[in-house]
């Protein structure tokens, strides 16, 4: 697969083929020449799913009520404990 392949493929294009990754990685028939190739490259596809989720989660937005009891926008800010 191209290096730079996934920065084009959909979240779920890069899952789907991150789950073809593991699957070929357990089956544990593969070169270890193969085996580290394809490590490599879900390392880059976990990678960019993990960019892709923060980049998703920034965009995320909530609606509270402002001091006149309106309804608006605020930022989703994670609850950090």
């Amino acid at each position: 697969m191209c290096e730079n392949h996934s920065d084009t493929m959909s979240f779920e294009e890069n899952m789907n083929r991150l789950g073809q990754i593991v699957a070929l990685l357990e089956r544990g028939d593969a070169k270890l020449a193969d085996s580290l190739a394809l490590f490599e490259e879900g390392t880059r596809l976990v990678s960019r799913c993990s960019a892709m989720l923060d980049g998703a989660q920034q965009q995320i937005m909530k609606l509270q009520k402002n001091p006149g009891g309106q309804l608006e926008e605020a930022p989703f800010e994670e609850d950090v404990q």
